[in-house]
C-alpha cells in the first residue's frame, strides 16, 4: 500500500454540516425523473412477461395485441433476435465460468417468472399495458429449481446447453494446511449455517428509460434511471450495435438505486432498438409489482462458517463455504458479488488462517446482483453471528470476545490472511464509544432484572463490529479478479472568466449528495464559498469519462479526483499570478481565494482575476495554454476500509414472538468527513435497510418458483414507524491511501445492522435455548423457535 500525502486545508469548508443543495428541488417536486420528461411523439412500451418459472415457449400469439386501439407494433423475442446481442456480464470470475445466453426477450424458453418474452409499443402507457396483457403464450411447463442445494444436485438442469446448474466454484485458500492444523488443535470449534434471504431493492423511483432518436445523423439520447450512465453507454453500443459516438446517456434525477440500477437491463436495450426501428421516441416505466420480478434482487446465499479458537476464545482459523444464488441468468456483476465479501469473512479480527470457497448456482428465480453492500453485509453477518456463538461457547460476553480478537491499532497497515492490506483502523476505539453511548452495563442490568422476574417481554442486546472494503481500486487489482472495468474516476475543474467554478465529475449521484460534497471539496481548497461552485454530472455529453456510482466508491475515488483537479487548477493559477506579479512561485501565499506576495500582502491577485487573465490570454507565461482548467483521472493505490461498531436493543414478546427495535447505537469511522450531515443521513438509511433484512423483508418463493411477495402488501419495506431514533457517533481514523483521508460510508449502516439486530434477538431468546433465528425474525418464526426449544427441553 502506498501512503498519499494529506491534503492541505485552505477554506475551512470541509467538516461542516452544510445542508444538501439537491434537496429543495426534490422536496418541492421540481426535480425531473424519467417519467416526467415530455418529448413530443413519445411512444410507450410494455412487456409481456412469463407467468411460469420454467417452461419451453411453444408459441407467442401477438395477433390480439396488435389489433388493439393505439398499438403501433408488437414483437416477440424471435422477431427481434437479429437486432441485438445477449445482455452483458462484466465479471467472468473464473476462466471456466458458465454463463447462459441472456437475450433481452426470451426465445424458445423462459427461466423465471417475470422473464420478458414480448414487447408492445403503443401511443399511451395504458394502451401498451393492456395490449401486453393480451399477448397469448403457449407454455410447455418444466420443473422449477428454487432451492440452492437442489440446484447443486442437478436434478433439473435449467440451461441444458451448460450441462449443469453450477456457474463456477471460486476458492481462496492462502494456506489450507494452516487451516486444517488450527482446527485439529482447537479448544473450541463453532460451526454454523446461515441463510441470506433474497431482498427486493424497492427504490423509491422504479426503473425507467426514454430513448429519443435525433432527427438527423442517427444519434440517440437515452434518459435512464441508472447509476451507471457511462458504463451503460458502452454496453448499449456493444449490445445494440450502435456506434458509441452516436449515443448520449443522461441520468436525470434518479430516485435511489441501492445497486439495483447498477445494471444493463433488457428494457434499456429494447427501448433503444425500438426507437431505432420505429424512428420515434420510446419510453418504458416500470410498475412496482413488475419491478419486484424484473429488477435484480439482492443477497441469496447459504453460508457455512466454522471458527477454530484457543481456550481463551482467540480465533485461530476461519473456514467458509458458500452456495450463492445467481438466479436464472448472470446480470452485469452477478457472479462477482459473493467475491466482494470473500476477503472479509475473518472480519475485524486478527486471524492467522483462513479458507473460503463459493459455488454459484442457477435457479428459476429473478437474477441477483449488487444490493447495498454487495457481499460485504453477507460476510459481516456470518462472522458476527459466529462470534456471538463463540462467545457463548467460551462463556464470555460478546463485547469481550471481540476485544480479545481485534486487530490492534498499531498493526496498521495490516496485511490480512486473505491477501488484502487494510489501510487504517482502531476497532477498540469504535467499540468503546458505542458501549459508552449505549450505557451497556445498565442495559445488561435491566436485562438481568427482566429475566429474574420472568417478564413476558425480554430484552436483547446485540453487538456487531464490522468493516468493509470500498472505493474499489486500483484497476490492476480489479483485473486480477477478472473484473472487466477499471476502478478509476475522472474530474475536471474550471474557473470561468467571471470567477465562478465548474466541477465536472464522472460519478453519478442518486441520493448521495455529490453536488453538495464536491462543491465543498473544491471550495475548501480554493478558499471560496461552495455557492460559487457548480457541479455537473450524469450526462455523458458533459462528463465523457467516468466509472459512475456504486460500492461506496464515490468520495474516495471521485471526490479525490475533484480534489486533485482543483490542485492542478491552483498550480496553474499560481504560475499565472507569479508571472504577472513578477515574483517566484514559491514567494506566493494563497488564502481566501487570492494569491499574495509573502511579506507584501498588498501585492495580490484574486483567483477570479487570474481566471479572467487566463481567458484573455494576453499575458500568460510562455507556452501556457489559455483558460484556467484542469482534469485528472484518479486510480487509487488501494481500497479504503471504513469500520465501526453497532449495538441494537430489542424487546421480544415471548408469547406472541413480536420483536420491537427499541434502541440503535451506531459508531462509524469513515475517515475524515466532508459533510457530517450527509454522513449521518447515509448511515440512517443504511441501518434501516439492514434492520429490514433482519426483521421484515423476504423475497420468498414457493416450490414452483412463484414470488410470494411481489407487492408491498406482502413485502414490508419499513417506515419511520418501525424504527427508533438512531443514536450515532463517530471516530476518525483517516485513510492514508488518498489525500483527503476519506473512506466510504454509503453502505456502512447496512453492513453493521443486520447482525447487530439478529444478535439482539437471539440474545433475548438465549434463556430459552434458542441458538439462531433465520432472517427475517418474524413473529411466527420467533414464536415457533421458543415453542420448539421448550418442547426440546421436556
Amino acid at each position: 500500500m502506498t501512503a498519499v500525502e494529506a491534503a492541505p486545508r485552505a477554506g475551512g469548508v470541509l467538516g461542516t454540516r452544510l445542508r444538501r443543495r439537491e434537496d429543495p428541488a426534490l422536496l418541492t417536486g421540481e426535480a425531473r425523473f424519467v417519467a416526467d420528461l415530455q418529448v413530443p411523439g413519445t411512444l410507450h412500451a410494455a412487456f409481456a412477461r412469463s407467468s411460469v418459472a420454467h417452461a419451453r415457449i411453444a408459441a407467442v400469439d401477438l395477433s390480439v395485441a396488435r389489433s388493439m386501439p393505439g398499438v403501433v407494433a408488437a414483437y416477440s423475442g424471435a422477431d427481434l433476435s437479429d437486432e441485438w446481442s445477449p445482455l452483458p456480464c462484466a465479471w467472468p470470475v473464473t476462466a471456466d465460468m458458465k454463463s447462459p445466453v441472456h437475450l433481452p426477450l426470451a426465445v424458445g424458453k423462459v427461466n423465471y417468472v417475470g422473464d420478458a418474452l414480448a414487447v408492445v409499443v403503443a401511443t399511451s402507457e395504458y394502451a401498451a399495458r393492456d395490449a401486453a396483457d393480451a399477448v397469448v403464450v403457449d407454455y410447455e411447463p418444466l420443473p422449477a429449481v428454487v432451492d440452492l442445494e437442489d440446484a447443486l444436485s442437478d436434478r433439473v438442469v435449467i440451461h441444458e446447453d451448460l450441462g449443469t446448474n453450477s456457474s463456477y466454484t471460486w476458492e481462496l485458500n492462502p494456506d489450507q494446511g494452516a487451516v486444517d492444523s488450527a482446527f485439529a488443535a482447537a479448544a473450541h470449534v463453532v460451526s454454523a449455517r446461515y441463510v441470506q434471504q433474497r431482498l427486493i431493492p424497492a427504490a423509491m423511483e422504479p426503473r425507467g428509460v426514454l430513448v429519443v432518436p435525433q432527427p438527423f445523423g442517427g444519434d440517440y439520447t437515452i434518459y435512464s434511471a441508472t447509476q451507471i450512465p457511462h458504463i451503460l453507454k458502452v454496453m448499449l453500443a456493444l449490445t445494440a450495435g450502435v456506434e458509441e459516438t452516436r449515443l448520449r446517456v443522461v441520468a436525470p434525477s434518479v430516485g435511489g438505486g441501492f445497486g439495483s440500477k447498477l445494471n444493463v437491463y433488457a428494457e434499456e436495450v429494447a427501448a433503444l432498438v425500438l426507437a431505432r426501428k420505429l424512428r420515434a421516441p420510446v419510453r418504458w416505466v416500470e410498475e412496482r409489482s413488475e419491478g419486484a420480478q424484473s429488477t435484480i434482487q439482492g443477497r441469496g446465499q447459504v453460508q457455512h462458517i466454522e471458527l477454530a479458537a484457543a481456550a481463551d476464545g482467540r480465533v485461530t482459523a476461519v473456514r467458509v463455504r458458500l452456495i450463492a444464488d445467481m438466479g436464472a441468468y448472470l446480470q452485469l456483476v452477478t457472479p462477482g458479488v459473493p467475491l466482494l465479501g470473500a476477503f472479509l469473512y475473518s472480519g475485524v479480527y486478527d486471524v492467522p488462517a483462513y479458507s473460503f470457497s463459493c459455488t454459484a448456482v442457477f435457479t428459476n428465480k429473478t437474477p441477483t446482483d449488487a444490493y447495498r453492500g454487495a457481499g460485504r453485509p453477507e460476510a459481516t453477518y456470518a462472522i458476527e453471528r459466529a462470534m456471538d456463538a463463540l462467545a457463548a461457547e467460551v462463556g464470555v460476553e460478546p463485547v469481550e470476545i471481540r476485544r480479545r480478537n481485534f486487530i490492534p491499532p498499531e498493526a496498521f497497515p495490516y496485511s490480512s490472511v486473505a491477501g488484502l492490506v487494510y489501510d487504517s483502523g482502531n476497532f477498540v476505539g469504535a467499540l468503546d464509544k458505542a458501549v459508552g453511548l449505549a450505557g451497556y452495563e445498565q442495559l445488561r442490568a435491566d436485562q438481568a432484572r427482566r429475566r429474574e422476574a420472568g417478564d413476558r417481554v425480554q430484552l436483547g442486546i446485540g453487538v456487531s463490529s464490522y468493516f468493509e472494503m470500498c472505493g474499489l481500486a486500483p484497476s490492476r487489482v480489479l483485473a486480477s479478479l477478472n473484473y472487466s472495468a477499471g476502478g478509476w474516476e475522472a474530474a475536471t475543474v474550471r474557473v470561468l472568466p467571471t470567477g465562478k467554478v465548474q466541477v465536472v465529475t464522472g460519478t453519478a449521484p442518486h441520493g448521495q449528495g455529490h453536488e453538495t460534497s464536491w462543491a465543498m471539496i473544491a471550495a475548501d481548497r480554493l478558499g471560496i464559498s461552495p455557492e460559487d461552485v457548480d457541479v455537473l454530472h450524469s450526462d455523458t455529453a458533459i462528463a465523457p469519462y467516468g466509472m459512475d456510482t456504486y460500492g461506496s466508491r464515490s468520495l474516495a475515488v471521485g471526490g479525490t479526483a475533484v480534489h486533485l483537479a482543483t490542485e492542478r487548477v491552483l498550480d496553474k493559477a499560481r504560475s499565472i499570478a507569479a508571472h504577472q506579479l513578477e515574483v517566484a512561485e514559491e514567494d506566493l501565499d494563497y488564502a481566501a481565494g487570492a494569491f499574495s506576495v509573502r511579506g507584501t500582502p498588498e501585492k495580490a491577485m484574486p483567483l477570479a482575476g487570474i481566471a479572467f487573465e487566463a481567458f484573455t490570454a494576453h499575458n500568460l507565461p510562455e507556452g501556457m495554454e489559455p483558460n484556467l482548467e484542469a482534469s485528472t483521472h484518479w486510480d487509487p493505490p488501494n481500497f479504503t476500509f471504513p469500520f465501526g461498531t453497532h449495538i441494537a436493543v430489542v424487546e421480544v414478546d415471548t408469547e406472541t414472538g413480536a420483536v420491537r427495535l427499541v434502541r440503535y447505537i451506531a459508531v462509524d469511522d469513515c475517515g475524515n468527513q466532508v459533510n457530517p450531515l450527509i454522513v449521518e443521513g447515509q448511515i440512517h438509511g443504511g441501518i434501516v435497510q439492514g434492520a429490514a433484512q433482519a426483521l421484515w423483508e423476504d423475497a420468498a418463493y414457493d416450490a414452483d418458483g412463484n414470488l410470494l411477495s411481489a407487492s408491498l402488501m406482502d413485502y414490508l419495506v419499513p417506515s419511520a414507524a418501525e424504527v427508533p431514533s438512531f443514536e450515532t457517533g463517530s471516530t476518525v481514523t483517516p485513510s492514508p491511501t488518498n489525500p483527503l483521508g476519506v473512506k466510504g460510508v454509503g453502505e456502512a449502516g447496512t453492513i453493521g445492522s443486520a447482525p447487530a439486530v439478529l444478535n439482539a434477538v437471539v440474545d433475548a431468546l438465549s434463556p430459552f435455548g434458542v441458538p439462531d433465528i433465520t432472517m427475517p425474525a418474524t413473529p411466527e418464526r420467533v414464536w415457533r423457535a421458543i415453542r420448539e426449544a421448550q418442547e426440546a427441553r421436556k
